[in-house]
């Protein structure tokens, strides 16, 4: 893996754990996260490591293969739905890339057909 995709991915989960903090620290009201959240977590930065996709990665909402276990997948959609609103006042940063990255993929889609990750196999 090039240091690019390793950035890349480390960027991907830096932001999954701002959320999942942030839905562990408002939604449940622990200090620290608890040892649901913790897994989950730990799940999160396990499958984001191994993403086929890597450097082409798009934001997991838009990405053609799930690789999350129904029970993992259902927890995250959930964090997600608490925490993703949320994040543009705690961690507007990362919100607005993560933002800016699903419009990108989505333009790319629309404008030529193929999503990005295909679009760099060929």
């Amino acid at each position: 893996m090039n240091k690019t995709c390793q950035s890349h991915i480390a960027q991907e989960q830096r932001t999954v754990e701002q959320m999942i903090r942030l839905y562990c620290r408002r939604k449940e009201g622990n200090k620290e996260l608890c040892p649901q959240c913790l897994e989950l977590l730990e799940y999160a930065r396990m499958r984001l490591s191994r993403c086929p996709f890597g450097e082409n990665k798009t934001t997991c909402r838009l990405c053609p293969v799930h690789c999350y276990k129904p029970e993992m997948k259902k927890r995250m959609q959930e964090v997600m739905r608490y925490a993703g609103p949320r994040m543009l006042l705690y961690h507007p940063t990362a919100a607005c890339r993560h933002l800016w990255k699903e419009h990108i993929y989505q333009y790319f889609t629309r404008r030529f057909g193929v999503p990005c990750q295909e679009q760099h196999k060929q």
